[in-house]
């Protein structure tokens, strides 16, 4: 399975990692200088997590990120799933 947010479609994005060696300048040194760049993936912060559908009168679960849950407690999950639907995903 994807590391996809079900809610809002964040997925991991990519970046780099700078390794720094020397002294700040506002330390009294020369400055820092990068000795080396590495690849790297930012990952959202998935997770899953089950919610009741009173109209529905079930269960569903839904990986999504931290941010969508608290999407989910401002609109309510109702609201939520309906969005999802429109967008044509199957819950």
């Amino acid at each position: 399975m994807a590391r996809l947010c079900q809610v809002t479609g964040k997925k991991p994005r990519r970046g780099k990692s700078y390794a720094r060696r020397g002294i700040a300048k506002k330390k009294k040194g020369i400055g820092l200088k990068i000795t080396g760049v590495t690849k790297r993936r930012f990952l959202p912060n998935l997770a899953k997590k089950r919610f009741w559908l009173p109209d529905q009168n079930r269960f569903i679960t839904l990986r999504l990120t931290r941010g969508a849950m608290r999407t989910i407690d401002k609109l309510g999950i109702s609201a939520v799933v309906r969005q999802m639907r429109a967008k044509g995903q199957k819950i």
